[in-house]
């Protein structure tokens, strides 16, 4: 049985083949493109909004208020003290990628272990001891105030 009725969804571009997160960190045309964690998400889509609200009388799209709601839910580092200090971490580990600083402070892994599975670029960019070192201090400024 066929129907006759428009798409559902627009139609998605192929990817190009050139990025993959893999041991051997491939970004395409993302390479060397400024990244965030949720956390600096959240900031800055909060920033953008608080200075709109200011100027401007428009209702918030649905889709910017889901963006907000997710990045409320997801971002880990509410503090501004707490993301800071955080950023400062991972800046200062110049061997890494941005994509890879982003995604340690994005996902707060407990272990290099798990860390090294989950971003495999890391492999043989940080030691097993200081990878472990960054993601302990990492912990110890994760907050999960709600």
């Amino acid at each position: 049985m066929t129907t006759d009725h428009a798409p559902t969804a627009r139609t998605r571009e192929k990817p190009s083949g050139e990025e993959e997160a893999t041991a051997d960190l491939k970004l395409g045309e993302f390479e060397g493109v400024p990244t965030l964690t949720i956390s600096e998400a959240r900031v800055l889509i909060n920033a953008v909004v608080s200075h709109r609200r200011a100027h401007k009388n428009e209702a918030e799209p649905e889709n910017l208020t889901k963006t907000r709601d997710y990045l409320e839910i997801f971002a880990r580092f509410k503090q501004p003290e707490a993301l800071e200090a955080v950023e400062r971490m991972l800046m200062a580990k110049t061997e890494l990628e941005a994509f890879e600083r982003s995604q340690l402070g994005t996902l707060c892994l407990d272990s290099a272990d798990e860390a090294r599975t989950l971003i495999p670029s890391l492999s043989n960019k940080i030691s097993e001891s200081d990878l472990q070192e960054l993601l302990d201090d990492i912990v110890k400024l994760r907050n999960f105030v709600e």
